[in-house]
């Protein structure tokens, strides 16, 4: 972040100034123009502005802000504000912490937001987001009044004092600006409403009053800018104190009357009458003095001030109250304040004699420079010998400084000085004034002769001890104070009295100047301040003013005082006209003929300087020639060895590229031979873990086949051990149940002699028939049941594989919602034992349905078998010409429609008839059976190797 120095009367830029990270929101000027301080929210910097560096840097925390850091007005004081409500106040040469504001109280603490501090910097203002405006005294260091706003405002965006003219900078008025937009101004003494600029429709987004309080700029929200005038605002503000003498005029003698009240005059003030107990009115009747009437004519001036009890208040105190000097001297001096003439004379500019000002009087401050400039060269617009006085400068500074806000005054005051004190003094332009100074000589001689005798010994004129006194009017010998004690008593008096003020300052160190022999110590010391008590000096004066006779009394040679006109300011010219017009003719031819001599020597220098630019410039090029021939070279030499070391480097490179080619390929055939590797161990592997799978599967198998045979021998035990116990449970209905079951077994026995009997025609019937027919339909019933007994063991290991495959998903299942209930509570395993109990039962009865079911199986199995056997013997009968074509058919016919029932029915049927054949078959089925597996394990692998890929199929 930058900040820019500009002047304001060149326009032109003086210096920037770097420091900050972040933006800058506020800037505080020091009064004497030295120092200036910028505000940023994370730190503070102080800078000096005679070198435009950094003095100082205020560093925080970041979790403290800074709220704002300013100067205090007319002191040597910095005020630091920070976001937590934390105020310090710092010196500003040593930045020693000089204290610190105690907190606010509790009941109306609020985060300090805007500030403002009265002009003599006694009383900060601070307020915030509330309608409570905290009143502080700094020399106090407390808190000494709460302001409470109407509740119509809720957060105070602005504060500024307003400047009174009569106050001495113990402001009264305070402008708070609110987040209505409207500006209400307050007296914080008697905390009332004066009166609020703004509305609601039409609010103030920001504000500022100007320097001497007459005018506030405002800048609306919608954009436009208003000026507003306080004067017209309020006829309370800017208001001089009312006078300390008030003139009572006698009513005519119709109207007064015993019951009217009077007022009581007393010294100095008016005071109200006193009532007594009694109701009765004390008066006192005022006679008209009519001698003393036209010389109180004479003194009241204005303002309703009297001189003679001005005069008698000064020599009682010495000196004017600070706080109504200025008003007093205007009131004195009886000035116009000709805003129209006094606007005229500034209209016309610097005047030329004053342009270079600043070479011979260097003064530091920019503002007091531009003051004194204008107020110059309005006198020298006003009269033109004012602009060839060269002591006029040292005469108006002090009053410049003095009234260096108010520009008006400040010329008033010095051109009222000029006619009155400074009366004969251009009789002998461009001269010293001859006839004042033998005015003081003569004083002196007749006061204190030895002085002016030792003056004379010495050749000590009076251009030496009393010209710089006038010229300077004191202000090089005097302090502030002492000045402006000194000329509470000049414009209090004569005009003599400034003359005889040198005469009483010389009687008044005539101890130290009868010391002095050195002119050079002389002239020092009426150029120097000295120890001297301005307060004797000035009882000299008054002194000498009784003694002196009016024979060489200044009184009787200077008029008396004659204030300033108004509307126009008066001529002056006492002074020797054709001694200034043949100045101003010469300085005139001079001034030209030094114009001329310039513009010559301006064209010679510029020819002189084109000259020597335009050999500094062919210099130049022709350096510059030989720089780009030696540059040409030298990048030819560069280009050469460029290109060369870019064909080293693509040789190089090359050559890289050819290692990296080899490396590549070495990789790649590398990669190619671990990647078969890898297929290959991954197809081992894959081999390996299939055969494990098939020897598992079969082992599985085997040890399935063998728990199943001990499944059966354990149920073959158990049905025997239920038997044995149903008929021992049986025994006693055995003789009743005897009778039925022989005859169940009688008709048993009967039919099964009768199937057998049928059954053995059959056989006799089919062997009287052709062998080979016999030998066919064994051969394809073999095949059939071998058939049957393939489609059984794929149907069986299908199946097997189904199972475990729900076996495992249940198991999964299983295991997930055990996990869940393991979280739970135990009253649910309690429950998931109660279903499984049920389920039990539920399977139970499954079974005896089941069991119910074979035994009706077994039933029709042997009505089919009698009705097989019938049909076998009718188809025998009816077809003995075409038993193959018939054997065939019935063969492929009942091959695929047979049930697992009904093949074991076959096989049993099959059974009787092949008995002789068994063992022939047997080897037979053998070898099929192994040549099977051989195909099966060789239709397993391949199907295993096309699918290697799938993670399910693996995991079978």
């Amino acid at each position: 972040m930058f900040l820019t120095y500009l002047g304001t009367v060149t326009k032109e830029l003086i210096s920037w100034m770097r420091g900050h990270e972040s933006s800058v929101f506020s800037i505080s000027v020091h009064a004497s123009g030295r120092y200036a301080i910028t505000t940023s929210s994370d730190t503070a910097q102080l800078w000096d502005l005679d070198t435009f560096q950094r003095k100082r840097k205020l560093n925080i925390l970041q979790s403290v802000g800074i709220q704002k850091v300013f100067f205090l007005p007319l002191s040597n004081t910095i005020l630091s504000c920070f976001k937590d409500n934390s105020i310090f106040a710092w010196e500003c040469d040593t930045l020693f912490c000089k204290y610190q504001l105690p907190p606010p109280p509790e009941s109306s603490s609020i985060l300090y937001k805007v500030f403002a501090v009265t002009r003599d910097g006694r009383i900060l203002a601070a307020g915030g987001k509330s309608n409570h405006l905290h009143l502080w005294c700094l020399e106090a260091k407390q808190l000494f009044r709460i302001i409470q706003m109407p509740t119509k405002v809720r957060a105070i965006r602005y504060l500024e004092f307003l400047p009174d003219s009569f106050d001495a900078g113990s402001n009264q008025v305070l402008g708070v600006l609110s987040q209505d937009g409207i500006m209400r101004f307050i007296n914080v003494q008697t905390c009332k409403l004066l009166f609020e600029i703004g509305s609601l429709d039409e609010g103030i987004s920001s504000s500022v009053i100007s320097p001497h309080g007459r005018f506030i700029a405002s800048i609306m929200e919608n954009g436009s800018l208003n000026i507003y005038s306080v004067q017209a605002l309020t006829q309370e503000i800017n208001k001089p104190p009312p006078p300390l003498v008030k003139v009572i005029e006698d009513l005519p003698k119709s109207k007064l009357s015993s019951g009217d009240m009077k007022m009581k005059v007393t010294s100095g003030r008016v005071q109200r009458p006193a009532k007594s107990r009694e109701n009765q009115i004390q008066t006192r009747i005022l006679k008209q003095d009519l001698t003393g009437h036209f010389e109180n004519k004479e003194n009241e001036l204005s303002d309703g001030l009297n001189k003679k009890r001005l005069q008698i208040l000064l020599k009682g105190y010495g000196e004017y109250p600070t706080k109504y000097r200025m008003f007093i001297w205007r009131s004195l001096l009886q000035l116009p304040e000709n805003h129209t003439a006094f606007s005229s004379l500034i209209d016309k500019g610097i005047h030329v004699a004053f342009l270079n000002l600043q070479k011979k009087y260097p003064i530091k401050s920019t503002k007091l420079l531009r003051v004194l400039q204008r107020t110059l060269s309005a006198l020298a617009h006003w009269s033109a010998i004012f602009s060839d006085t060269p002591y006029l400068p040292l005469l108006a500074f002090p009053f410049v400084k003095l009234f260096q806000n108010n520009q008006l005054i400040c010329f008033e005051v010095v051109a009222t000085l000029i006619i009155n004190w400074c009366q004969h003094w251009f009789e002998y332009f461009p001269n010293p004034p001859i006839n004042i100074l033998s005015m003081i000589e003569n004083i002196l001689a007749f006061h204190d002769k030895e002085l002016l005798q030792h003056f004379r010994d010495h050749d000590i004129t009076s251009q030496v001890y009393a010209w710089p006194l006038l010229e300077t009017v004191f202000s090089e010998v005097l302090t502030r104070e002492e000045w402006l004690k000194l000329f509470d008593n000049v414009f209090s008096n004569h005009p003599s009295f400034l003359l005889l003020t040198v005469v009483a300052y010389n009687i008044c160190s005539r101890a130290p100047l009868l010391n002095c022999s050195l002119k050079d110590d002389f002239e020092y010391f009426f150029h120097h301040r000295n120890n001297l008590d301005i307060s004797v000096v000035i009882r000299e004066v008054y002194h000498l003013m009784d003694t002196t006779p009016a024979d060489i009394h200044p009184d009787n040679m200077l008029d008396v005082f004659v204030a300033l006109t108004k509307g126009q300011y008066p001529v002056f010219n006492q002074y020797p006209k054709f001694i200034v017009d043949y100045q101003t003719q010469e300085r005139e031819r001079i001034r030209n003929d030094e114009l001329d001599y310039l513009r010559e020597r301006q064209t010679v220098e510029n020819m002189q300087a084109e000259v020597d630019q335009q050999r500094v410039e062919d210099e130049a090029w022709y350096q510059k020639q030989e720089l780009l021939r030696k540059a040409e070279e030298t990048r030819r030499e560069m280009l050469l060895q460029e290109e060369e070391k870019m064909i080293q480097q693509r040789q190089r490179l090359a050559a890289v590229k050819r290692e990296l080619k080899v490396k590549e390929m070495h990789l790649q055939e590398a990669a190619r031979r671990r990647f078969l590797k890898l297929q290959q161990d991954q197809r081992e592997m894959e081999l390996r873990r299939l055969e494990d799978e098939i020897e598992r599967k079969v082992h599985m198998r085997d040890q399935e086949m063998a728990s199943a045979v001990k499944d059966l021998e354990m149920r073959h035990l158990e049905l025997e051990a239920q038997k044995r116990l149903y008929e021992k449970n049986l025994t006693r209905n055995q003789e009743t149940v005897a009778k039925e079951i022989r005859e169940d077994v009688d008709a048993y026995r009967r039919k099964v002699n009768l199937e057998e009997h049928t059954f053995h025609r059959l056989i006799e019937m089919d062997q009287t028939q052709n062998q080979k027919t016999q030998k066919l339909i064994e051969e394809n019933l073999a095949k059939a049941e071998q058939a049957c007994l393939n489609t059984d063991w794929q149907i069986q290991a299908l199946h097997k594989q189904r199972c475990d495959d729900l076996q495992r998903n249940e198991c999964y299942q299983e295991m997930a919602k055990l996990l869940q209930k393991n979280r739970r509570k135990e009253i649910e395993v309690l429950n998931a034992m109660m279903e499984k109990e049920a389920k039990k039962w539920e399977e139970a009865e499954e079974k005896d349905f089941r069991l119910k079911s074979e035994k009706k199986a077994s039933a029709l199995s042997d009505a089919s078998r009698q009705w097989f056997l019938e049909k076998e013997i009718n188809d025998a009968l009816e077809h003995t010409e075409g038993p193959r074509c018939q054997y065939e058919q019935v063969a492929s016919s009942c091959l695929p429609r047979t049930s697992p029932g009904s093949d074991v029915s076959e096989v049993d049927a099959s059974t009787w008839i092949s008995l002789n054949q068994r063992k022939i078959q047997w080897d037979t089925m053998e070898q099929d059976l192994l040549e099977r597996v051989r195909n099966l394990r060789q239709r397993l692998t391949a199907q295993a190797r096309n699918s290697c890929q799938t993670p399910h199929l693996l995991a079978t």
